[in-house]
């Protein structure tokens, strides 16, 4: 699977160490943007201004994140054959995200094909 397939096409399936990729990458980007906000509100004289200019980064950086964190979780979510539908389950308070991360980052997927393509490499 090609980088323009993983991150933009919802379609087809994937392991769990592209979701486990997805995580890593997402807690080490906003962990990091995080810091600097924090940094730069404490050592700029005008806190607010500074850690204003940051936080609409921040929120950007989201916006721009969004589409491809959506993407592989709903192929992770076909790879256990489940609907990417379930990708809402992580609305739920505490038990959704709690349910989401053990279907994708522990269970393995299915075996062979199944009604969203061919298992994962």
């Amino acid at each position: 699977m090609n980088w323009k397939s993983l991150l933009f096409s919802f379609d087809g399936r994937v392991g769990r160490g592209a979701y486990w990729g997805l995580v890593v990458v997402s807690i080490l980007l906003f962990g990091g943007m995080g810091a600097l906000s924090v940094m730069s509100a404490i050592s700029s004289p005008d806190a607010a201004a500074a850690s204003g200019g940051v936080s609409i980064v921040l929120g950007l950086v989201a916006l721009i994140f969004l589409w491809p964190a959506l993407a592989i979780q709903a192929k992770r979510w076909h790879d256990v054959d489940k609907s990417a539908w379930w990708i809402l389950i992580g609305l739920v308070p505490a038990v959704g995200t709690l349910v989401a991360l053990v279907f994708n980052g522990f269970l393995p997927g299915g075996p062979g094909s199944n009604r969203f393509g061919t298992a994962p490499n």
